[in-house]
């Protein structure tokens, strides 16, 4: 099995015990229950999501975060676009709990960063506060990614499609994904490897909102990242690692516009 693999077979078990607990039904009537969706604005210059982040599979234990909505309320107060929460409990360490305590500190879009590989996941995450969630295209068909996309946007969430490949951003474009991330990280080996960015930026759509994932330990990486068309970063060990996350957000995003190159339409679209 790839890391990949054995992670979401994690997910889907801790998925099953939450489903005994509380039935489909009664999460959805919890979803539509919930406050209003925060909009994350696709057209705002170069911005940062800021990671909630405990630990990974790659690195083990990043930090001890005793208040994620203390450590949100940094990182807003540095100026990020919105915050990215890790609610994976085995690998990462995260937590619907900590989704809730962001979501009641901050006044930013909330993005439940999970893998997300059934439809009770979505009325969860809007029950919990969410107001985007991400979508890996590695770890779905082609049908269910569809699937997923349309469930979140009739929710009011607006989905974050994670690729690693060209096939795999053709997918994105294909199903009208207007977030898209690129991740430099291979979920088969966890290696990075920052270079596999440029390439598939070129061929994503001028009028899509492109993040680099994974690989960012400096301004210089944010920096990269920018020229090469990147419109947003998401960044999380290099911030709960820092011992001022406001200043490094702030340090983080005047990089990224000073250096952000907008895409041009590629020919062949």
């Amino acid at each position: 099995m790839t890391v990949l693999d054995d992670i979401v077979t994690g997910v889907t078990e801790d998925l099953a015990a939450r489903r005994r607990e509380v039935p489909l039904t009664a999460v959805r009537d919890a979803a539509a229950a919930a406050p209003a969706v925060r909009p994350f604005d696709l057209s705002a210059d170069f911005g940062v999501i800021a990671e909630v982040k405990r630990r990974s599979p790659s690195r083990g234990d990043l930090a001890t975060i005793p208040d994620p909505g203390t450590l949100a309320g940094l990182y807003a107060a540095g100026g990020a676009r919105a915050i990215s929460v890790l609610t994976e409990g085995r690998r990462f360490s995260g937590s619907l709990a900590d989704l809730d305590a962001v979501r009641a500190a901050v006044d930013l879009p909330v993005l439940r960063k999970d893998f997300m590989v059934d439809e009770y996941q979505f009325h969860e995450a809007r029950a919990h506060g969410a107001d985007l969630v991400l979508l890996i295209v590695a770890a779905l068909s082609p049908a269910q990614l569809r699937e997923f996309h349309d469930l979140a946007a009739s929710l009011g969430m607006t989905a974050l499609v994670e690729t690693h490949s060209e096939a795999e951003l053709a997918t994105a474009i294909d199903i009208g994904a207007r977030l898209i991330g690129v991740n430099t990280r291979n979920l088969k080996d966890l290696s990075v490897d920052t270079g596999r960015f440029a390439p598939l930026a070129a061929l994503a759509p001028a009028e899509a909102t492109l993040v680099a994932e994974s690989g960012v330990a400096s301004a210089a990486d944010i920096e990269d990242y920018a020229r090469d068309g990147a419109d947003v970063a998401l960044v999380g060990e290099a911030l709960v690692r820092d011992g001022d996350p406001a200043a490094a957000v702030s340090a983080f995003t005047a990089a990224g516009r000073a250096a952000r190159t907008p895409r041009t339409p590629h020919p062949s679209r």
